[in-house]
């Protein structure tokens, strides 16, 4: 996991699903991860035919969405110092094209489409080897982080 990904998002093993971010724009983010063979979903998610869970493949587009946001606002609100956490407030038409095994390398992409509010919605998708594995639509919402004192 890069240091990157770490400053970016409050996220932590082993419920962290992006390795390495590869690029940022003004509008999106591209991730990379590899699944490893040893995470603690395989367990029990078809013992001895390990598919990653869809919804953890949703997880690591909001975790890049997470990253472009906290980006985004760390530049549009430079000097407001209020910790946020970026929080999903909607999940819209996730799409699963393929099955993810240990071993797959993924790509994970998010892309802005709209701000209204304090809502960011945004699109996002994980490919392998240049095909596309899964789809979906989301929202966030920054939301001011609770005092842990």
């Amino acid at each position: 996991m890069s240091e990157e990904v770490y400053q970016a998002i409050p996220h932590r093993p082993p419920f962290l699903f992006l390795d390495e971010i590869l690029d940022a724009t003004e509008d999106s983010v591209r991730a990379s991860r590899t699944i490893r063979s040893n995470e603690p979903q395989f367990e029990g998610h078809y013992p001895g035919n390990p598919i990653m869970p869809g919804v953890l493949l949703c997880e690591s587009v909001f975790q890049a969405g997470a990253v472009f946001l906290s980006r985004k606002l760390e530049v549009d609100v430079a000097g407001d110092t209020t910790k946020r956490t970026p929080v999903l407030t909607r999940i819209q038409d996730a799409k699963f094209k393929s099955i993810v095994r240990p071993g797959d390398n993924l790509i994970i992409e998010a892309s802005h489409t709209e701000t209204l509010g304090q809502f960011y919605f945004l699109k996002g998708k994980v490919t392998r080897d240049g095909k596309t594995v899964m789809t979906v639509k989301f929202s966030l919402a920054m939301v001011e982080a609770e005092s842990t004192t």
